[in-house]
């Protein structure tokens, strides 16, 4: 328990500090992130990503203090590993694990980035609907992200718990995902729009709290003869969190068609939210051009959803974690290329 403990209490500290180095960074000076800055970031993020990978593969087992074959065997079953272990070969049965939970990261991280993008073409409507002025967007996606991080923690660690009381939980997901996957496809052409006085959240906040009328640079508050009111951008951010909520209800479940580890289901999800910031700069411009985008996650949920369904036939058809991957990359590949060599048609 000690081990696990110090596992994760490292790896918050971790991203702690990795926050604060990003708010050091973009948060100086209200100036809009450059192209340069979004790459930086971004390659420091999946660089980062791809060391805990790695610190997996090699130290995995301290994450649940496994020290012994039964240890091994009974946390196999719980999270629904399916290894086929040796009892008399400790050693080779604990790499296997290992490696196997390195493959469930960093599968559930490629998932998790991958339904984030969809999350980016939400956000651009958000700042265009409110006339928010670029400079500001960093301060709000970077607090945004400090909820998401304390939402999406609630939300896998119930959930776990959920799946280890009532297994049949998974079967509820994997009908969802098929339900929303096939609903993505079928509305992939509607242009989605956002309605800034009419919004339920802005509604919501202007019942309950004063609303100032106008941005006031990068504040969230302003206090106007004594009293205490939201600006325009703090609607912007609540709106951002409630989104995120919502495209929670998608992630989560994804994540737990590849892992039952609530350890690694957190993990793979903090790298890919911490690194939506940065690929929001990077792909803020250009993200109308990846158009098949939207059909591609269309069909990534439905795979991930069929999944969960057919959990009992997949061991027997040899859909392993690392098939799965393969699966996954190639349908996000497939639709990227199809974007960029079928561009997408110019209104007149």
């Amino acid at each position: 328990m000690t081990n696990e403990l110090l596992f994760i209490a490292g790896f918050l500290v971790f991203i702690f500090i990795m926050m604060a180095a990003d708010l050091g960074l973009f948060g100086k000076s209200d100036k809009p992130v450059s192209l340069k800055q979004a790459g930086f970031m971004s390659a420091v993020w999946v660089a980062f990503a791809l060391g805990f990978y790695v610190l997996i593969l090699n130290f995995g087992d301290l994450l649940h203090h496994v020290d012994s074959f039964a240890v091994l065997k009974e946390i196999n079953e719980r999270h629904f590993h399916h290894l086929q272990l040796n009892p008399n070969d400790f050693a080779g049965s604990l790499a296997l694990y290992r490696k196997n939970l390195g493959l469930e990261f960093i599968t559930g991280y490629v998932v998790e980035y991958a339904l984030s993008v969809d999350n980016i073409f939400v956000m651009v409507l958000i700042f265009t609907a409110f006339s928010v002025n670029p400079k500001y967007y960093h301060k709000v996606l970077l607090w945004g992200i400090i909820g998401a991080v304390v939402m999406r923690f609630l939300f896998i660690f119930v959930g776990a718990a959920l799946i280890e009381q009532f297994h049949w939980i998974l079967y509820l997901f994997g009908a969802f995902l098929v339900y929303t996957g096939v609903t993505m496809f079928i509305n992939r052409n509607q242009e989605e729009q956002i309605d800034p006085e009419n919004h339920k959240v802005v509604k919501l906040a202007s019942k309950y709290f004063s609303v100032h009328p106008k941005f006031e640079g990068n504040k969230f508050f302003v206090k106007i003869d004594k009293k205490k009111l939201i600006t325009p951008l703090f609607l912007v951010l609540l709106i951002i969190e409630v989104t995120d909520l919502v495209f929670a209800v998608d992630s989560i479940p994804a994540i737990f068609s590849v892992t039952k580890d609530p350890y690694i289901v957190f993990f793979s999800n903090i790298f890919a939210i911490m690194g939506l910031r940065s690929m929001f700069f990077l792909l803020v411009n250009i993200i109308d051009k990846f158009h098949y985008l939207k059909v591609g996650l269309a069909v990534l949920l439905a795979f991930i959803g069929l999944k969960m369904l057919a959990a009992n036939y997949v061991d027997q058809i040899g859909l392993t974690t690392g098939r799965s991957l393969l699966v996954i990359l190639a349908i996000l590949v497939i639709s990227v290329v199809a974007s960029l060599i079928f561009p997408k048609k110019k209104e007149a």
